[in-house]
């Protein structure tokens, strides 16, 4: 009988028996085989008869007794055949899952789930013994009287028949597995029928070996566990699931005999495509159950008239069957892949996630992943607008642990971005499977604040925000660039997206309605490489930087933003969505930054447990620096984001780039920190030809003016409305007081706006111009503040340290 993991000097006529995969029992003729004459069918009986021979040399008869050189040079051939074998690990599926322990993908070269024999129904083991090996519990390993018996039929018959046993097959497979772990080329592999009979005697000897070493049952295990079924499923549990969505455990007669009647022929015998085969193969078996006394004849009858009647069910291999969880799923493999710590070599490292059974436990959080994805679907339906992209992402405060990572559009490893379908993860860097970064506008402004308070600077402190106008002479500190300081080159205007902001006013004020011209200014009275190395100590950095700051030198990773052109304070820099909600979780931690991670744990299929980053939290700011900025923030989400929606302390920051190609949210309370950003994914950020404002996007065209407020503002609060109720949420701190508000200018006695508070701006109107040179940020991000507030948002707007609501400019950066 010839078996599907086994060789068998026997020719299999049938074209069907190639299958395409690698352990194919008939996966390959021998060329003494490629014909059916009779010249043929000689030349095999005395190939068959020489391993005869040199068996029966080798192994019943002592070498001194033996008459004639022919069986002694036979009996010194077998002897100097090898024993054993160095085995390798048979290959399993490796799992991702959830912070819940569910999976959320699985990973295999061969779809195999081993069990123990007492965990494969017992009808299953007969039937696979009936039909492959019916004289196993007998033999030694080789059948001699089998191999004869089969030589003479194929002889004599225009049928064949193998005669390789259980063992010989369990040995074939073993070798198959080494060759396909140590990346031998399948066409190499020496697989059923190309082998010659060195091949053959050196099989028969291991698995004399084996037989002597293991016992019966345990070599039947093992073959079971090893055995290809189909396609790229092995062994019987996969099989069962996959034909009958059952476990081993659990198969009856019919379902048996079905799957144990594939072995010899998978892709031939597989009920999905060849049912008629399939069923009289299936009865080939049972008649041969019938026979050995496997069942009675009560038991056939029944069973041969029964239909095949399968079940199928199809595991998905990779991130693709991840669903919403899919660029998580790709983020975790990259973490794999491109650690040396799980293999030299990246092929290696791929290996062990197909083959090593890796069970790889995240830190994901699948309900609000599923939320955060339906929310960015809703928000940006990527099937009705030109190429506009929505993504979230959500980091724990106090452990860096990422527990959202989702985005509007479906995984799809080779597209490019059309029609909702992309391979890229917005999330996250290049290096990683991202998009490489986006424009982070005003989002960005907050490091400059960070530096101002770090400097001896307060958030009351009044700056010139009148200043526009900043020359090429102008020389901004940077002492960390080669000569102290950095230049713009042919001048610098710099404009506000609202009239009536350029003017003395707090920092405090300035960062509320995001004031180009108070960051500017406050950015040339620092150290610009100070306001870059804030941003790097939280974790933002160039995604399109990587060269060394002082050196030149081309590095392997990104580097600091590069303070070379003042413009980066606004905005200019291509980051990341999980750096910013990394970075800004910090502010949440009271200056306290955990490095975000994806991997809590990742062991083998042998109980081997790699070592993955643990929870890393570094002081990076003073807890003052943090509560300070925070109580400038938590008006910003408080008042001009949520609006009541996301109960709090929640803090944030909006962000818009030139054009509006790049838009975000970034805010936080104690427990979660979440970046939204919209935008586009395709041409230059920060030109017009790329701009959202007036593009068809959910169907219909956009407002001419879109900023934060359209789309990524709403998108954070609908996600973060319900997933701040799921995490602790604590005071950030108590800010510094603020000074009594200044008595309102004379200029503006006469203002219609009613709104009382300090700080309203003059009637004196700004340039509508870019604010920046080439990609530099032009902030829009409160367009949905054009109402005045009632009372009861008032009531609302005061700050956690008392100080008074700032008056709203019609629209803000």
């Amino acid at each position: 009988m010839s078996g599907n993991v086994a060789y068998s000097h026997v020719v299999i006529t049938d074209t069907l028996a190639r299958p395409c995969k690698l352990v194919g029992m008939a996966a390959k003729k021998s060329p003494f085989f490629d014909t059916a004459t009779t010249l043929g069918k000689i030349v095999a009986f005395f190939g068959v008869s020489a391993l005869c021979g040199v068996l029966a040399a080798g192994l019943m008869v002592p070498v001194a007794s033996l008459a004639g050189s022919g069986a002694t040079a036979g009996a010194e051939v077998f002897n100097a055949l090898p024993a054993s074998f160095k085995g390798e690990p048979i290959g399993q599926p490796s799992k991702i899952q959830a912070s819940d322990g569910t999976t959320i993908a699985t990973f295999y070269s061969e779809n195999r789930q081993p069990v123990k024999l007492d965990e494969i129904s017992p009808i299953m083991r007969k039937a696979i013994v009936a039909i492959e090996d019916e004289r196993f519990y007998e033999h030694n390993g080789v059948d001699i009287r089998g191999i004869a018996r089969a030589a003479v039929h194929n002889f004599t018959s225009s049928s064949q028949q193998g005669a390789s046993t259980l063992t010989q097959q369990y040995v074939n497979n073993l070798l198959i597995n080494a060759d396909s772990v140590n990346g031998v080329d399948r066409s190499q592999m020496t697989i059923s029928g190309s082998k010659d009979i060195a091949d053959k005697a050196r099989e028969a000897k291991l698995a004399i070996s084996i037989e002597k070493e293991m016992t019966k049952d345990e070599i039947l295990e093992g073959y079971l566990n090893l055995v290809l079924f189909s396609g790229r499923n092995y062994g019987i549990q996969a099989a069962a699931q996959r034909f009958y969505s059952i476990d081993a455990k659990d198969l009856n007669l019919q379902q048996s005999a079905m799957l144990a009647g594939m072995v010899q022929l998978p892709n031939a015998y597989n009920p999905e495509t060849s049912p008629e085969r399939s069923l009289k193969r299936r009865n080939t078996v049972l008649a041969a159950m019938l026979r050995t006394g496997a069942i009675d004849k009560k038991a056939y009858d029944k069973a041969v008239k029964s239909k095949l009647d399968p079940k199928p069910h199809h595991v998905k291999s990779g991130c693709i069957a991840a669903d919403d969880a899919a660029y998580f799923c790709d983020y975790v493999t990259q973490l794999i892949t491109t650690n040396a710590a799980y293999g030299k070599t990246k092929k290696d490292r791929e290996n062990l996630l197909y083959r090593g059974g890796l069970t790889i436990k995240t830190t994901l959080d699948t309900k609000l992943n599923k939320k955060a994805a339906k929310d960015a679907r809703k928000a940006i339906d990527p099937k009705a607008n030109e190429d506009v992209f929505a993504s979230l992402v959500s980091v724990e405060p106090k452990n860096g642990n990422i527990v959202t990572m989702a985005q509007n559009t479906t995984y799809a490893p080779k597209a490019e971005g059309k029609n909702g379908n992309t391979m890229y993860n917005f999330a996250v860097e290049r290096s990683l499977g991202g998009a490489g970064g986006f424009q982070g506008g005003s989002t960005m402004k907050p490091y400059t604040t960070m530096a101002w308070l770090e400097s001896g600077h307060h958030m009351y402190d009044k700056v010139n925000a009148a200043t526009d106008k900043y020359p090429e002479s102008f020389k901004w500190k940077a002492s960390c660039l080669p000569r102290g300081y950095a230049v713009a080159t042919g001048g610098w205007p710099v404009n506000n997206a609202s009239a009536g902001f350029k003017r003395t006013m707090t920092a405090d004020i300035g960062l509320y309605w995001s004031i180009n011209t108070a960051t500017v200014k406050e950015a040339s009275m620092l150290d610009l490489c100070d306001i870059s190395q804030a941003a790097s100590r939280l974790g933002v950095v160039d995604q399109d930087n990587y060269k060394d700051l002082k050196t030149g030198e081309k590095t392997t990773v990104a580097q600091p933003i590069s303070p070379s052109d003042p413009s980066f304070i606004l905005g200019s820099a291509n980051i990341t969505p999980l750096a910013q909600a990394s970075a800004f979780s910090t502010w949440a931690n009271r200056g306290e930054r955990c490095e975000p991670r994806a991997l809590t744990s990742v062991t083998d299929a042998t109980g081997n447990k790699y070592k993955v980053p643990p929870v890393s939290c570094e002081q990076v700011m003073s807890s003052q620096v943090a509560a300070d900025m925070n109580g400038t923030m938590k008006k910003i989400a408080t008042n001009r984001v949520s609006k009541g929606r996301v109960s709090g302390p929640i803090a944030g920051k909006t962000g818009t780039n030139n054009y509006a190609s790049s838009t975000w949210f970034v805010g936080y309370s104690t427990g979660i920190s979440t970046a939204a950003w919209v935008g586009r994914l395709e041409g230059k950020a920060g030109e017009k030809k790329n701009e959202m404002h007036g593009a068809t996007i959910n169907g219909k065209r956009a407002p001419w003016m879109v900023d934060s407020s359209t789309y990524a503002a709403p998108l954070w609060v609908d996600f973060m409305e319900e997933a701040v109720t799921e995490f602790e949420r604590n005071s950030f701190g108590q800010a510094k007081s603020a000074p009594k508000p200044p008595p309102k200018p004379k200029s503006e006695s006469k203002d219609d706006d009613k709104d009382s508070e300090s700080s309203k701006p003059s009637k004196s109107s700004d340039s509508k111009s870019n604010d920046s040179k080439s990609n530099d940020s032009k902030s829009n991000d409160s367009k949905s503040d054009k109402s005045k507030d009632s009372s009861k948002d008032k009531s609302k707007g005061k700050s956690e340290n008392n100080s008074s609501k700032p008056s709203k400019p019609k629209k803000d950066d």
